[in-house]
């Protein structure tokens, strides 16, 4: 785990950030106080499941319809 400098760790944030994707850790610090830790995310096996949040489990066919009392408004 490498010690980096605020200031090198901002005019070399790309660089850090793949490193960090490789799986390295970095400890960034300000006057050699350590602040931060930038490291890799765990990587996902399989693809996010949806939280149906609203348990929506039927669109009407005509949802997306043009009513014609708001049509008749605009036009």
């Amino acid at each position: 785990m490498e010690k980096v400098n605020l200031y090198d760790a901002k005019t070399n944030l790309s660089n850090l950030v793949d490193r960090a994707a490789a799986g390295e850790e970095v400890i960034i610090a300000k006057n050699g106080v350590p602040l931060a830790k930038l490291g890799p995310l765990p990587k996902r096996d399989a693809p996010r499941k949806p939280a149906n949040a609203l348990q929506v489990t039927y669109i009407a066919d005509d949802f997306d319809a043009v009513d014609a009392e708001i049509e008749a408004l605009f036009g």
